[in-house]
């Protein structure tokens, strides 16, 4: 009988050990590296909200930028090269994208690049004033999604952008990968 109670123990150990690595999966990672974190964590927009920036966005999204040809036309993941690429492209309408990051980090990844992933950085493409109109175009994907809610990490970024006006591009849901609730790492 005293096997009994260190199997239970045995088994409450695993699953405790389980439930927090489990737990810590749901966290969606940074893309920056941790050695340039803080620093891009406490970068912030010097542009303006307006309409002209995200239009500039929007036309830099679908053109110099080719960010559509991974991310897809309103921003899903699901562009035409989005099948190819190996972790897939974020989902820009995913309310998670934008819970769990800063504005910064998204310039820095835009700019730099993503380790270990098919993200490559812009830097020689876009300058930084291109960028940040980038970004502001792709939080109109998220239309709604935590507005008011304190986004991102501690010191985030919220949620600034939306869809209208913008020619009837509204938010279509769904996104690609069959990814679900705010634990979704896209």
């Amino acid at each position: 009988m005293q096997k009994l109670p260190s199997v239970t123990l045995a088994i409450v150990a695993a699953a405790v050990v389980t439930v927090g690595p489990a737990s810590a999966q749901h966290m969606q990672p940074p893309r920056v590296p941790i050695e340039h974190l803080e620093e891009a964590r406490a970068l912030k927009s010097p542009l303006p909200d307006s309409p002209d920036v995200v239009e500039k966005g929007k036309a830099l999204y679908h053109g110099k930028g080719t960010c559509a040809n991974c991310h897809g036309p309103e921003g899903a993941g699901d562009g035409p090269v989005a099948s190819q690429l190996n972790p897939s492209p974020r989902n820009f309408q995913h309310p998670g994208f934008w819970r769990h990051r800063t504005e910064g980090e998204i310039f820095w990844v835009i700019k730099n690049g993503s380790p270990g992933t098919s993200m490559v950085g812009f830097a020689g493409q876009l300058t930084d004033e291109e960028i940040w109109a980038v970004i502001q175009y792709e939080r109109t994907f998220a239309e709604g999604h935590g507005h008011g809610r304190g986004m991102g990490p501690p010191g985030g970024m919220g949620h600034r952008g939306s869809r209208e006006g913008m020619g009837g591009m509204g938010h279509r849901g769904g996104g690609s990968g069959g990814c679900e609730g705010e634990h979704c790492d896209r």
